[in-house]
């Protein structure tokens, strides 16, 4: 795909993404608003797990650490956008410490010890109540309001947090394609040969964690002002389940996996609500044959029929070679 034809896929997905909450009702706005904000978190765990390979099930509770503090300063008197940044570096001194057990262990310890930290923080929300309300939770955070622009209402809150989105994306495609983005992709390929070439594989690894954390940190943030209600619940292993399924099922490595794996998350339940009490099982059956087949993600699928009807033309490094002789 040349770099012009991908530009007019981004526009047009963007202009749909603007048109598609009008006429639609407070509901369908809650779920496209929803979509965006875990396509956010779906993002950080992207950056953690499929390009720098370090896997990770505790992105919910990053979203808890910016929810909460989030929630807390907000309830305070803070300014939404004063209380966010707050939280996110919250997040990414948590993350940095998150990820020393990275630079030790691999693999399924790792995930068990990701899973563990997830644990931690939700007894500590639920036990907690002097700070976060307990299993009662926090309720009546405000939805910002940028004097000129009021959120209030569910359709300018979805265009605010659409900004942000656009926002947040454009600056994880600075970090994939910047340096660091290589030496994340050297990092997941083959850590022993990255640190041969020079990559600070320690380094790499704690800046993996730490803004895959802030982009959780992020959607926390998003989240408190749309449900104006959290609780430690809402937080749990399930959650973190949940955004590994997105990136999964997206795509993991791919830039736009998180969208897609987030749509199918989020919006496909919606759509298969006309089957009543059997959308769960489709639901269920639809991911586990995609994953059977298209392990890499539906952007595979994409790639795989791009290789079939487009294949790109191979000339033979010899033939090249006589053909400059000639």
């Amino acid at each position: 795909m040349s770099a012009a034809t991908r530009y007019f896929v981004i526009a047009v997905l963007l202009l749909l993404a603007v048109l598609a909450p009008l006429g639609q009702g407070n509901y369908i706005i809650y779920i496209l608003t929803s979509w965006l904000i875990f396509s956010i978190a779906a993002m950080g765990l992207n950056l953690t797990l499929g390009y720098a390979g370090q896997i990770s099930l505790a992105q919910a509770s990053f979203m808890a650490i910016g929810a909460y503090t989030t929630a807390l300063l907000t309830l305070a008197g803070w300014h939404w956008l004063l209380a966010m940044p707050v939280g996110l570096f919250l997040c990414f001194l948590v993350g940095l410490v998150l990820g020393y057990p990275a630079l030790r262990v691999k693999g399924h310890f790792l995930a068990f010890v990701t899973l563990a930290f997830n644990t931690l923080v939700f007894l500590v929300l639920r036990n907690e109540e002097w700070l976060t309300g307990g299993n009662y939770g926090l309720v009546g955070m405000p939805r910002p309001d940028l004097w000129l622009f009021s959120a209030n209402k569910s359709l300018p809150f979805y265009y605010f947090t659409l900004s942000v989105t656009v926002i947040a994306a454009l600056i994880f495609w600075g970090i994939v394609r910047s340096p660091w983005g290589r030496a994340f992709k050297a990092l997941r390929e083959n850590p022993i040969r990255a640190e041969s070439l020079g990559v600070d594989t320690r380094r790499i690894t704690l800046l993996a964690f730490a803004i895959g954390s802030v982009y959780g940190g992020l959607a926390g943030s998003l989240i408190t002002p749309l449900v104006q209600f959290i609780e430690p619940g809402s937080f749990n292993v399930g959650h973190s389940l949940k955004i590994l399924l997105m990136v999964v099922v997206g795509g993991s490595g791919f830039f736009f996996g998180p969208f897609i794996g987030a749509a199918v998350v989020i919006l496909l339940p919606e759509v298969l609500r006309f089957t009543e009490g059997y959308y769960l099982i489709i639901y269920s059956a639809l991911v586990i044959v995609m994953l059977v087949f298209v392990p890499s993600g539906l952007i595979g699928v994409w790639d795989k029929l791009r290789d079939k009807f487009w294949p790109k033309q191979q000339v033979r490094g010899d033939m090249q070679q006589g053909a400059r002789l000639k």
